[in-house]
């Protein structure tokens, strides 16, 4: 009659001889089985760690990111937070991209099937294409989105030009928008990278009451509340400005994501 106690079937593979296959097969067999268990074991002990460590390590390139952009910081702690977060969005559907993170975007924008090819009334920032995916850096106050940022691109008089663009929690009121990069003439057009000209966005309105596009660089002093003042021998810039970011807010850029905010559905 066969002998089912375990302990002594531990001790009969014990006297086995090291040479033996039965030996090695079944040793080898336990060790990966408890080693599995190890494994798993400290998988699910550390993934809160782990999680708060990434979280951690994102917030802290989040908040290098906002250091390395003029006057963005300022504009951050105004808004009353810190918790800043970043989301790769769907501009179309206006909601965040399934399966994609900032860890990967590029890797997605480098397929050209992600880009949307722009008709020529449409492409009102003269930039051909856009993404069909972005990352954008928003503060939420509870269950509000109390700042949103915006990356924009848009074609100036000598070269590409690039900001982000800061909205606060209407989707209406512009909290700051700085320029990133620029090829403009220097002395005339480059000065959009000039703070003092940047600060002028602060509190500017983007639609009026209808819902119409209203923000412009004016050719001259401003005179409304849509309005930025305008730069003296640099009317192609300015008007580049004023499509860019029209566009930006509009329905082939982030207008589905702006309306879904509004609508408290982000």
């Amino acid at each position: 009659m066969t002998d089912l106690n375990p302990i002594s079937a531990w001790k009969r593979l014990l006297a086995l001889p090291n040479e033996s296959r039965t030996k090695t097969i079944v040793v080898a067999f336990l060790l990966s089985a408890a080693c599995a268990v190890l494994v798993t074991a400290a998988t699910v002990v550390l993934r809160p760690i782990q999680a708060q460590n990434r979280a951690a390590e994102e917030q802290i390139r989040l908040e290098r990111l906002l250091s390395s952009i003029p006057g963005m910081s300022e504009i951050v702690a105004e808004a009353g937070g810190s918790a800043l977060t970043s989301v790769v969005v769907d501009l179309a559907k206006g909601r965040a991209a399934e399966g994609l993170s900032s860890a990967n975007l590029q890797a997605a924008l480098d397929d050209p099937a992600n880009w949307t090819q722009l008709v020529p009334e449409q492409d009102i920032a003269d930039i051909g294409a856009v993404p069909d995916f972005a990352q954008i850096f928003l503060l939420r106050d509870g269950d509000r989105i109390s700042l949103l940022i915006l990356p924009i691109l848009g074609a100036g008089y000598n070269g590409p030009i690039r900001g982000m663009l800061a909205l606060r929690g209407d989707m209406n009121t512009i909290a700051g928008m700085t320029i990133t990069e620029q090829s403009e003439t220097p002395g005339l057009g480059a000065r959009i990278e000039e703070p003092a000209w940047q600060a002028d966005f602060a509190g500017k309105q983007i639609a009026d009451d209808k819902g119409d596009l209203r923000f412009s660089v004016a050719r001259g002093p401003a005179n409304t509340e849509y309005e930025v003042d305008g730069i003296t021998g640099a009317t192609r810039t300015s008007n580049a400005v004023t499509r860019m970011i029209r566009f930006w807010v509009g329905p082939q850029g982030y207008g589905p994501l702006i309306s879904a905010v509004q609508r408290g559905e982000f």
